[in-house]
């Protein structure tokens, strides 16, 4: 859902340059300037109304220009490969608005009731020029600079400047271009967003602009960021394809729409990806520039920043795949058990399965800490035990195949089969261990595994190097995280010192662990890639195992 923090801003006077500068574009949020430039001389001489056609076509006359031509036309994808730059004289594309303007009254005058001309229907074709054999919808002039710092020979129409007027809040910036937009039907631009700052300026016509904040990308599906149109979004927003784009069905609860006419400007921060509906014979101005916190960034930095900010995307990306897998809160005591059980319903075959009479004994004598736990604590031992056998027989028909090691406990094997399935499970909800894990209180999840590993120590063996999925070992570690938070360094040492004592090789249950948390970290990792950068890629695995020769 939209945030408050990020939510466009209304004003109907133009701040000073320095309000501007601190309370608006330091924020990076959008806002609206309602007849900020009513008082431009472009407002009342560029209107098609009042012979506005007639003084650009004097002002300008048969100046060439570059017009945008699209088969996808009403809407224009910033794709090259879906438009092309087509050259053409000024001259000619005012005439074209002419014969559109004389087609639409001329429609209007046999169907006073048809409402209008409305996006994505067709227009009356024009006939072929020398220049471009196309419908007027088909035709759009985008970014024609009026004037370009960084390239002066890509100025087409800078003798329209006097026309237009440096808005106050722009005085201290230095800005990269100022460019005209024309479009002779109703048009639309594909959701994108820019490199720069941009101040939209509406001169005749009417604008409709929706916006998302950079954070609502993934909803977006922005294009790949090693391709040409990088900052649009791959996702045809008049007709999306949820089967393709199934994150999409969520875009507008992240987006905000602003109508905009004559005399208006909007405020579109760097990054804000924005849709523009544009009304017939709509022109806009709009200035561009770079922000200060691009500005200052120092080449020697990008690195480290890139690092830090997909490291921040992918731990977010983590927290999310957990909370929204999560559906309770702590078991806690006192809390109603789902089922009603005792330390009976525990279920201790594989443990009791090949052992010796002095392990019997020993675990006779700490078997005393089943007594100590709670009702709930004792649930969740069931469950926890219980789907492991049941996993462990479902991997195996037969029973578990045992073997001595070397310290006289019995161990068994699980089938590769059932390996490969817990070693591709990365969501809460598809993995019944984990949920299990999720749902301890810290203090209960402490009790109950020191009571495994006293009372089951090849159930918790099994556990951990067997049956731990990707999910489940980043929460086994969150919760290790907690409970050192509540614990003495002398209880963390005591209780580490139990739960790894059940293994005959700790490094390997540690691998196990460490493993499956960065196969959490690397899918985590690609999915920040695909939602945010576009595109898919192949992530290194992490090595198995460690070399302790």
């Amino acid at each position: 859902m939209m945030e408050d923090s990020v939510r466009l801003q209304r004003f109907d006077q133009l701040p000073s340059a320095t309000q501007f500068a601190s309370q608006i574009e330091s924020r990076n949020i959008p806002a609206v300037f309602v007849g900020c430039v009513k008082d431009w001389k472009a407002v009342s001489e560029w209107n098609p109304s009042n012979g506005g056609l007639d003084y650009l076509e004097e002002r300008v006359g048969s100046f060439m220009v570059e017009a945008m031509l699209s088969q996808t036309a009403p809407v224009f994808y910033g794709d090259l490969r879906r438009h092309e730059r087509v050259p053409l004289p000024f001259s000619t594309f005012i005439g074209f608005c002419k014969r559109h303007g004389q087609d639409v009254d001329n429609s209007c005058s046999f169907n006073s009731d048809s409402g209008g001309h409305q996006l994505g229907e067709s227009d009356t074709e024009l006939g072929s020029s020398p220049f471009v054999d196309a419908a007027p919808q088909q035709i759009y002039l985008a970014q024609i600079p009026i004037i370009n710092a960084e390239n002066d020979e890509r100025v087409q129409l800078e003798t329209l400047q006097e026309d237009i007027e440096l808005p106050a809040i722009l005085e201290r910036k230095n800005l990269s271009s100022i460019n005209l937009w024309m479009n002779i039907a109703q048009a639309r631009s594909s959701a994108h967003y820019d490199p720069h700052h941009n101040l939209l300026c509406i001169v005749t016509g009417r604008k409709q602009v929706v916006l998302w904040p950079p954070s609502a990308s993934p909803m977006l599906y922005p294009m790949p960021i090693y391709g040409e149109a990088s900052n649009h979004s791959s996702v045809a927003l008049e007709n999306p394809d949820f089967s393709i784009h199934p994150r999409a069905q969520c875009s507008m609860e992240y987006s905000q729409k602003v109508v905009l006419h004559a005399g208006d400007a909007l405020f579109i921060p760097e990054g804000w990806f924005h849709q523009v509906d544009s009304d017939e014979l709509t022109i806009a101005v709009n200035y561009w520039w770079r922000s200060s916190i691009v500005s200052s960034l120092a080449d020697h930095m990008d690195a480290y920043y890139l690092r830090i900010i997909i490291r921040r995307l992918t731990d977010r990306e983590m927290d999310q795949v957990l909370l929204k897998g999560s559906t309770s809160m702590w078991r806690q005591e006192g809390s109603k058990p789902h089922l009603p059980c005792n330390k009976g319903n525990v279920d201790n075959s594989l443990d009791q399965a090949g052992q010796s009479n002095d392990l019997k004994r020993k675990e006779q004598e700490q078997h005393g800490l089943l007594h100590e736990l709670g009702s709930c604590a004792v649930q969740a031992l069931h469950e926890l035990v219980a789907l492991v056998h049941d996993r462990v027989n479902a991997s195996n028909q037969n029973q578990p195949a045992l073997s001595n090691s070397t310290n006289g406990l019995m161990c068994y094997k699980t089938n590769e089969q059932n390996k490969t399935l817990t070693t591709e499970i990365f969501h809460l909800e598809e993995d019944p261990v984990a949920k299990v894990l999720w749902t301890l209180e810290p203090g209960i999840f402490k009790d109950i595994f020191l009571a495994m590993a006293h009372n089951f120590p090849r159930t918790l063996e099994a556990l951990i190097l067997h049956l731990l999925s990707p999910v489940g070992a980043e929460v086994l570690t969150r919760k290790f995280d907690e409970i050192d938070k509540q614990n003495t360094e002398d209880d963390r040492n005591k209780f580490y010192q139990v739960f790894y004592g059940v293994f005959d090789n700790q490094f390997a249950a540690m691998d196990a662990i460490l493993n499956g948390k960065e196969s959490f970290a690397r899918q985590a990792f690609k999915n920040v890639l695909d939602k945010y950068v576009g595109g898919n890629f192949d992530v290194p695995k992490p090595s198995v195992g460690r070399d302790f020769s």
